[in-house]
């Protein structure tokens, strides 16, 4: 392996990798026929040497002069593995021979030119130039199919008519779809349903108009798994304003999507019962007293605690206390009507909306069903737990004005009127005496 001196940090680099000194002695003299500081010209007998000049700190050639056969590579599997060595380097490939098949090939395999070594100095000196001015050239196309291959993005190219042109691999990652099975179909092979005409009326009109659009899609992959995308379609026109092709960005944002439905689920559930939380109950209380206060309608508003619950935890731990909590707020659940609410507070304190509450009788008959599922007994183990409630009510509207927080609280003061009438038993605000009611 032998290096020619750098002469002008400015002129071309060119590397030889023939393993005939002097055919690349030949070669080199031709090229700095005119002028001696035309190209920095290096050589390599083999594509190793190659690999370890390219190891040199500061080496980089702009162009590679390649005899196919080399004494660890023949053939045209050499343009590949010098491809390997120079991924964005053109090749230009020097041979003995005049043989047509020999240089498609060799120009399949990678390289950008072919030449008979038998070629002239001008010849060769034109062909590395134009190599050199195609590879420039055709940069940004280069810079383009490197971000197309290796983006981490899901990306689709169709005609005017929405026919599948390329996809890429992050494509065929995403979707389950192989390359060659789509092109030539449209992205309706997709489609999970999960959209309505009105939705896509609106995603055409979007893209005719202002010539983008961009939002999530609920697509299906090809073994029929539903995912979410986000994505970004554009409409590509020529100068006369026609589209002529779409392009298509998207992204897999199914486990996102999951993983904030979960934090909102937390947020508004209790994490033990799944009930709603505290936030969530006093949310749908506003509603409720809401639309009670416009159509006229009457809410009532309970308190439960539950009675001997505190001795479970302490003598059979949390785990019992935890079993016994799911199990009452499931037995309670199904007491309930879909547009009721049932909310945990906190620790043994449920609290609940009872919607349509004009009827009194209507509410106890609620109360006493609710009163009867927190008694039936628990079997945990080998221990049967009895435990019951105490239940207080108010209800909405009031002939003063009062807020959520303040038919809670008459609720809870009822609550503690019944624990201190023995438990297991409901009773209204109203029915308190004038000394309870000034608690208030």
């Amino acid at each position: 392996m032998s290096i020619q001196a750098v002469k002008d940090q400015s002129a071309p680099v060119v590397l030889i990798i023939e393993d005939e000194p002097g055919d690349a002695h030949l070669v080199q003299l031709q090229l700095l026929e005119k002028s001696a500081a035309a190209y920095q010209v290096f050589h390599a007998e083999t594509l190793a040497d190659a690999r370890s000049l390219l190891m040199q700190d500061g080496f980089s050639p702009d162009i590679v002069l390649l005899d196919l056969n080399l004494p660890d590579s023949t053939g045209t599997p050499t343009v590949s593995r010098c491809r390997q060595v120079f991924p964005n380097v053109p090749i230009v490939v020097l041979t003995g021979l005049e043989d047509v098949e020999a240089t498609i090939a060799a120009i399949e395999a990678g390289a950008d030119d072919y030449l008979a070594k038998s070629s002239d100095a001008e010849s060769i000196r034109k062909a590395l130039n134009y190599a050199l001015l195609r590879h420039e050239r055709d940069r940004s196309e280069r810079l383009a199919l490197t971000v197309f291959h290796h983006a981490r993005e899901g990306i689709m190219i169709t005609d005017q008519q929405g026919v599948l042109i390329e996809v890429n691999p992050a494509f065929t990652r995403i979707t389950g779809h192989d390359h060659d099975a789509v092109i030539g179909l449209t992205p309706r092979i997709l489609s999970s349903g999960h959209h309505d005409a009105a939705f896509y009326q609106t995603f055409w009109d979007s893209l005719e108009q202002a010539g983008f659009w961009e939002g999530e899609l609920w697509n299906r992959r090809k073994n029929g798994e539903i995912y979410v995308q986000h994505a970004m379609i554009s409409a590509v026109r020529d100068t006369a304003g026609r589209t002529t092709q779409y392009v298509c960005l998207f992204t897999d944002v199914t486990e996102r999507k999951e993983q904030q439905t979960q934090l909102e689920h937390l947020a508004h559930f209790d994490a033990l019962t799944d009930l709603p939380n505290r936030v969530l109950f006093n949310y749908r209380l506003s509603q409720s007293m809401a639309y009670a206060q416009r159509y006229q309608r009457r809410i009532a508003v309970a308190y439960l605690d539950l009675d001997l619950f505190k001795p479970i935890n302490d003598e059979h731990g949390h785990a019992a206390g935890d079993l016994v909590l799911q199990i009452v707020a499931k037995r309670m659940s199904e007491c309930l009507r879909d547009e009721d609410t049932l909310a945990r507070l906190g620790g043994d304190e449920f609290a609940l909306v009872l919607e349509m509450a004009d009827h009194l009788d209507q509410v106890t008959q609620v109360l006493k069903r609710l009163l009867q599922a927190v008694s039936t007994p628990i079997q945990w183990k080998n221990e049967t737990f009895r435990i019951s409630a105490s239940i207080g009510v108010s209800v909405f509207p009031q002939p003063v004005e009062v807020s959520a927080h303040d038919l809670l609280h008459q609720a809870d003061l009822a609550m503690y009127r019944v624990k201190n009438s023995g438990r297991n038993c409901y009773c209204f605000y109203n029915e308190l005496d004038a000394s309870d009611a000034a608690l208030l």
